[in-house]
């Protein structure tokens, strides 16, 4: 019966996800499961629960438990990664810096917050940290906050809302009906004549029909800074995502089908969305390119090689190999102790981190870690662009400028506000 084979198929991928730190060391160093892998068994936990139409967690998994035991079953491969399957809530997010002569223990501020909340993240140093919280409570996280210093950035979100929104966006595109649950987040770009400059008019077009336009372009892009940059390339359509907050396929695909062109060339900007944009050119009613490009430093060379009289699958190649032409580097804070590649990281600690997030280097203050990792790049380049993004300003970031002018005289430095979560510094040197 499928009941019983597919419950057999959920308990053997726990198993399977319970496995992986032994067959990969990078997950066994970081003391994580694999995160595919674990969807990947939700997703067959939660289609065994439908077919026999009981809760999620409630559902046998074919060997005679009851649903309790089933879901107590999930916690060894749930427990290697906390807070990862939690609730909903409010998400807290907050810059702390302490009161005058105090410092930060990033540590124990750690666990308090595991203590009353879950997909605890704690990032920065003695001086000022990140936090975020998922927790039913944002008064609690607040005030725990408030009493260890000053606040800054302060953001609340009820996801338990933006859950709804979702859920009932999708049921209405399942029932071909409309709803007015939250759409993606798309940001119109400048319309274009196809040669890149501007259009007289931007023709009238709905989700799915296709104008005269010959070619265009969708982007993702996290930050504010990164997305107008897009535009100013003549990106039509600009998708808000990025490390942390992948668009979907449906996102992507909705994008393309809002876009007034016949042949559409997706940049999606992250290691992580390729495989969803990919899906995208397979399920869309028009001719669609994907071009891999790994961050929005490659993605801008790319679209340096856009050739506007030229369809999009004749584009992919050219502007891939621009893409990958230039060299990038990610400056971003370690959310926790790790040994990455044989080097011990700490949390708190500055890496740097190559284009497939591989580690290049490790250090206690970003300035002089992106200044070792420019060092280090492969010679001949002759520009440098420095996007600041979370946690960096425009001084500290001129600042950072004038030091590698004084390591790499020959090179012309930028600095580019990109806005991008989570990173303090994308470099490209071109």
């Amino acid at each position: 019966d499928l009941d019983v084979v597919l419950g057999a198929t959920v308990e053997a991928a726990r198993l399977a996800v319970q496995k992986t730190p032994t067959l990969l060391a990078i997950l066994h160093d970081a003391g994580v499961v694999d995160s595919g892998g674990q969807g990947l068994f939700r997703l067959l936990q939660g289609a065994h629960a439908f077919l026999l139409g009981s809760a999620f967690g409630q559902a046998s998994d074919g060997s005679g438990r009851d649903g309790a035991a089933v879901l107590a079953g999930t916690q060894a491969a749930t427990l290697l990664v906390p807070g990862a399957d939690g609730g909903f809530g409010y998400e807290t997010m907050y810059l702390v810096h302490p009161g005058p002569g105090a410092t930060l223990d990033a540590e124990t501020i750690r666990r308090h917050l595991e203590s009353i909340g879950e997909s605890v993240l704690v990032a920065g140093d003695a001086t000022a940290l990140k936090i975020h919280v998922h927790s039913e409570r944002p008064d609690e996280v607040i005030g725990y906050g408030l009493s260890l210093g000053t606040l800054s950035r302060v953001s609340v979100e009820n996801l338990d809302h933006q859950a709804r929104g979702v859920q009932e966006r999708r049921a209405a595109e399942f029932a071909g009906s409309p709803t007015n649950g939250a759409a993606p987040a798309i940001v119109e770009g400048p319309a274009t004549n196809g040669s890149g400059g501007p259009a007289a008019t931007r023709p009238a077009v709905s989700s799915g029909s296709i104008a005269d336009l010959p070619l265009a372009v969708v982007a993702v892009a996290a930050g504010d800074g990164l997305a107008a940059i897009f535009r100013d390339f003549g990106v039509q359509r600009v998708v808000v995502g990025g490390q942390a907050a992948n668009p979907s396929t449906g996102e992507l695909l909705e994008a393309v089908r809002a876009t007034p062109a016949r042949e559409v060339i997706v940049l999606p900007n992250n290691p992580n969305v390729v495989l969803a944009a990919r899906q995208v050119a397979q399920l869309a009613d028009r001719p669609v390119a994907v071009v891999g490009t790994r961050n929005a430093a490659e993605g801008f060379a790319a679209l340096l090689a856009l050739d506007p009289t030229r369809g999009a699958v004749e584009n992919a190649e050219q502007m891939t190999e621009a893409g990958r032409a230039i060299q990038t580097v990610s400056v971003t804070a370690a959310v926790r102790d790790a040994s990455i590649a044989g080097t011990a990281v700490r949390a708190g600690q500055w890496i740097a981190l190559d284009p497939d997030d591989g580690l290049i280097a490790v250090a206690d203050d970003s300035s002089d870690l992106a200044v070792h990792a420019v060092r280090d790049l492969r010679p001949g380049f002759e520009l440098v662009t420095l996007y600041y993004g979370d946690g960096a300003d425009l001084a500290g970031t001129e600042a950072l400028a004038r030091r590698i002018r004084d390591e790499l005289p020959s090179a012309e430095v930028e600095v580019v506000h990109g806005g991008q979560p989570h990173y303090r510094y994308l470099i490209s040197a071109e």
